[in-house]
């Protein structure tokens, strides 16, 4: 269905009896008053928090898995899991005390050799990790609830690193699971966080099902973010796919759903009519419209063929094919770095700011290009992608390049865009993504601009230049050493193309009002949620 063709009766359509092919289940009414049911950006099609970058997978993790530290609303590491810390003089030693009490879902206790494994695992697949684990000289566990992590030179932003929202999170899990190798997915889902996953209920395309976890310690300190007192009022979450947007906004108008976590903007103004929901901005910091290619393969793996799609896009189309008319909804950005944040800075994004089809061309034209089929895998099941895809198909044939269109769906992407093999091997050349504003203040968990080859982000950019300027920052003494790496870095990764961005945008979310504690933030946070029958 076309998303700009929707039903404007919606508010009257008749009650649906089924979601994705799987009848939705009866419940009482003291039940329901407990039951939250939630329509996600996507299919939690698969489950590992560490092996992906999936906002999906981390949301559904961040309910399932704990970490030691959290970012709060103010991008302050706190302290979650742990009990306290101690850096020594020199700033090589770390140490590190669990909180006292807590257990995993399975019912055994948390211990440090618990994280010690994690970490080792997290530490693989996270670019900060990666920086952590390049100067390691040891991470071990010391006792039952203390571990320490020995360097070779000091890492100043360790909490930041260990708090950070961004994908992959530090989650801890049991030793026997964290020892999975990070390239392969873990098959069982224990967490100590303050719900469990109910793996029974879980119906990949239809359905995932969290319970609260009675075990769970929630720390003292009122929520914030991913930092304090995880307090759950809900005994139940019930994840609930529903790929098509008409569908959903029916769904959550007629009290079959209680939030839908992001719903298009053109079904907006029909759910603001109905005086049983509310709707607001998620997030104020946004998102970064993203359209990955991949460095390692042609015709991306030449600088100019990428420099092309630079020169031909236009971001407005993008934009407006995610939100539509609103223009309060979006931005172009000439940058990588969330625009009205203290780091932001255009410098190098020229290239960006007046599209040019003829140049685009030459540019092509000067790479060699000979009409390679070039694919595209766009998910059809997550709208912001799928309005990106549309877009950048008309893009590309109109600068003179054979688009293979592969129509699939969010969780295929996901699985899909990790294969280094090309097209013809089950590889891929580009696909679309975006980027939530509060992981692109700086280069702080950015792991989308990173140019560190095979260690890098899908589509594994190499640009010494990137990293060098990346190093600067890390290494600023004040805000305006900072300010002046990130212009350098903005320009360099404009020049290299790490990725393109497609623009900067807003979007909603929407809920019952007898649903009250939403957050507005990078993610749905379930904890102080609560709802009455």
């Amino acid at each position: 269905m076309d998303r700009r063709t929707v039903l404007k009766g919606l508010a009257g359509a008749g009650s649906l009896a089924v979601t994705g092919g799987f009848p939705m289940p009866a419940i009482s009414q003291g039940a329901a008053a407990k039951t939250m049911r939630f329509v996600p950006q996507a299919d939690l099609a698969n489950f590992d928090p560490i092996w992906g970058t999936q906002y999906v997978v981390r949301n559904a993790a961040a309910l399932v898995w704990d970490t030691l530290y959290g970012f709060d609303d103010k991008l302050q590491p706190q302290r979650q899991m742990v009990e306290s810390e101690q850096v020594s003089d020199d700033g090589l030693t770390w140490t590190f005390r669990l909180r006292s009490g807590l257990k995993f879902h399975d019912g055994e206790p948390v211990l440090a050799k618990d994280v010690v494994a994690s970490m080792a695992r997290w530490s693989v697949r996270d670019p900060m990790g990666q920086m952590i684990k390049a100067i390691q000289n040891e991470l071990t566990a010391v006792d039952d609830r203390t571990f320490k992590w020995v360097l070779k030179e000091p890492y100043p932003k360790m909490l930041v690193a260990l708090a950070k929202n961004n994908a992959p999170c530090s989650f801890v899990m049991p030793e026997r699971i964290a020892q999975t190798d990070p390239f392969k997915q873990i098959n069982e889902y224990i967490g100590s966080g303050p719900m469990k996953f109910v793996r029974s209920e879980w119906v990949p395309g239809a359905r995932s099902v969290f319970e609260k976890f009675a075990d769970y310690v929630p720390r003292q300190e009122p929520s914030s973010w991913l930092a304090g007192g995880k307090q759950m009022l809900i005994d139940r979450a019930e994840w609930i796919t529903i790929p098509d947007p008409a569908t959903a906004a029916a769904a959550l108008q007629n009290g079959e759903v209680d939030w839908w976590e992001n719903p298009i903007s053109d079904l907006v103004p029909v759910l603001k009519k109905n005086r049983n929901v509310a709707v607001d901005i998620a997030d104020p910091l946004g998102n970064i419209g993203s359209f990955r290619m991949n460095h390692l393969h042609p015709p991306f793996d030449n600088v100019k063929v990428r420099r092309a799609v630079l020169t031909a896009l236009n971001q407005e189309d993008y934009m407006r094919a995610i939100v539509g008319d609103d223009n309060a909804l979006w931005k172009p950005l000439p940058s990588f770095f969330t625009p009205g944040t203290p780091l932001y800075s255009e410098e190098g994004g020229d290239i960006l700011k007046q599209r040019n089809i003829d140049a685009a061309k030459k540019l092509l034209a000067e790479a060699g290009y000979a009409n390679e089929p070039v694919s595209c895998i766009v998910a059809q099941d997550q709208p912001i992608t799928k309005a990106q895809g549309d877009v950048t198909a008309d893009l590309l044939k109109r600068i003179g390049m054979n688009v293979d269109f592969v129509a699939t769906d969010w969780g295929t992407v996901g699985a899909r865009r990790a294969q280094k093999t090309p097209h013809n091997q089950g590889g891929w050349e580009m696909f679309h993504t975006w980027h939530a504003g509060a992981d692109c203040l700086s280069p702080v968990g950015y792991t989308a601009l990173r140019g560190t080859g095979d260690k890098a982000w899908w589509g594994w950019p190499t640009s010494d230049k990137v990293e060098k300027e990346i190093t600067s920052w890390f290494a600023a003494k004040s805000l305006d050493e900072e300010k002046s790496a990130i212009g350098r870095l903005n320009k360099a990764a404009m020049e290299d193309v790490i990725y393109a961005p497609t623009g900067f945008f807003l979007s909603y979310t929407a809920w019952r009002k007898n649903v009250s504690g939403i957050v507005k933030g990078p993610l749905p946070f379930f904890w102080g949620v609560s709802k009455t029958a």
